[in-house]
């Protein structure tokens, strides 16, 4: 009995090796993070077998290998995208403009028109009265998805265009739309909406998409007309109606050719998620100058690297001359981003950082207060937004630019999550932007207070932020 023991021991032993073997040639070959790269190989070595399983299911990332089977599908509207912009050459925002035009594939497209929304108060009924207008297709991709006042109001408008002949396409993300029970997204269906959940599946063997979330809030109409920003769809939103957990954000509607680059986006997540290629006019008509503002979509999804929104920002944050403004419900940046804010602030750029004076999520209250002291003691400026909470993610750098949409300056946004941003380039609205940020500049908060914090908040806070990759 003790030899047929050895000889399991030994053929465990054998099949171990064999996998933390593989499991290192693929971290080697794949992992760009080096300390991401050294904790795989590390638990594959240190813990048998299982480390190499938990490798398999939470490590690899399928994602971008199943969208390259899918990705010669756009090439026809792909093509279109890459030529190099020349609308922006007189100021040193070009080199801006430049790096983002090679980053992103897309060009920079002037003549929109582009409106600023404040909570679902203003937003909702222009969105509703678009679904109402829609005459040929209609594009919705949503984080969240609530059958509440506000989202039946919703699901019973794309219902009534659907079944008056519009082409409606609707995306709701597998964890923030409900995963085991998604309400607004069935009943879509059972009304005979196309709809689809993004990364959802029960089987045990896909669990590792849990962890990749679609936050897009986008609503395309006619290929003319789109919403996006940070809006989600729910009651909680409709700060006139009282609700109990009121939440303040910030939306934007477009008009001109950008519109184009926002279905776009769509087209390519619904290829990812549903199998099915969106064309034609009905999606993709030719669009006519509604206004001056220039504009370009930045996206993060199935297909692209899911770090170029903060690749943006870094190059953004590095032309900056006199200012860096920022609004986001949670700041939970990586070391590139701290430093060169950081750095902005140190040679003179006013830097100011808006976040909620009380968060939604306790944990990212904590983290975030432990997040902002290197920023505070380098100069920059961090401000408290008082309640209620507020969930918009703004930007703008030297009131010449700016950056809207749906990532928070955290890097399951930046790193995890599949995100939309448009930045906005020399348009009366950055000015408009701006005014907004300065209303949300609460509080200052000051070395003092985050050094004077007693010593069990300190702890708890530096603990919560250990779980920043995560958050």
């Amino acid at each position: 009995m003790w030899i047929i023991g050895k000889i399991d021991t030994l053929a465990l032993g054998a099949v171990h090796l064999g996998l933390a073997v593989c499991v290192t040639g693929h971290v080697l070959l794949h992992k760009r993070d080096v300390g991401s790269a050294i904790a795989w190989i590390g638990l594959a070595w240190l813990s048998p077998i299982v480390g190499s399983v938990l490798y398999t299911l939470l490590g690899i990332n399928r994602v971008r290998a199943r969208a390259t089977s899918l990705r010669d599908k756009q090439v026809g509207r792909r093509a279109r995208r890459h030529a190099v912009s020349e609308t922006i050459t007189d100021d040193h925002l070009s080199p801006l403009e430049l790096t983002v035009g090679r980053i992103t594939g897309r060009r920079v497209e002037d003549g929109n028109s582009i409106t600023l929304l404040h909570n679902g108060d203003e937003a909702y009924p222009r969105m509703i009265a678009a679904i109402e207008a829609a005459r040929t297709s209609i594009a919705l991709s949503t984080y969240i998805l609530r059958l509440d006042q506000v989202g039946r109001t919703f699901v019973d408008a794309l219902t009534r265009a659907h079944r008056r002949g519009v082409e409606v396409r609707v995306i709701v993300d597998g964890i923030g739309g409900g995963y085991f029970h998604s309400p607004a997204y069935w009943l879509l269906r059972q009304n005979g909406v196309p709809a689809a959940r993004f990364m959802h599946s029960p089987l045990p063997w896909r669990m590792p998409f849990l962890n990749l979330r679609t936050h897009k809030k986008l609503l395309a109409l006619d290929g003319r007309l789109a919403f996006t920003g940070g809006l989600n769809i729910g009651d909680e939103n409709c700060l006139l109606d009282h609700p109990p957990d009121p939440v303040r954000d910030t939306h934007f509607l477009f008009e001109g050719p950008v519109v184009a680059q926002l279905n776009d986006v769509f087209a390519e997540d619904w290829l990812f998620v549903a199998g099915e290629q969106l064309a034609g006019k009905a999606w993709f008509p030719a669009i006519d100058d509604a206004g001056t503002a220039i504009a370009r979509a930045i996206a993060s999804g199935p297909d692209q690297d899911i770090e170029k929104i903060e690749s943006v920002i870094l190059q953004a944050v590095a032309c900056a001359r006199r200012s860096v403004k920022v609004v986001t419900p949670y700041f939970l940046s990586d070391d590139r981003l701290v430093t060169s804010l950081a750095l902005a602030a140190m040679r003179g750029v006013e830097v100011d950082i808006i976040v909620p004076e009380k968060n939604n999520h306790r944990l990212m209250g904590w983290a975030i207060r432990a997040q902002i002291g290197l920023l505070v003691e380098a100069g920059c400026r961090v401000w408290s937004n008082a309640p209620p909470f507020d969930h918009s993610k703004i930007m703008t750098v030297d009131g010449t630019w700016g950056l809207i949409g749906s990532a928070n300056w955290d890097m399951r946004s930046f790193r995890l999550n599949f995100e939309l941003d448009v930045e906005i380039y020399h348009s009366d609205l950055v000015h408009e932007i701006e005014q907004a940020v300065g209303a949300k500049q609460g509080r200052l908060i000051t070395l003092v207070e985050l050094s004077s914090r007693p010593l069990p908040a300190k702890l708890r806070d530096s603990a919560a932020r250990l779980l920043l990759p995560y958050l």
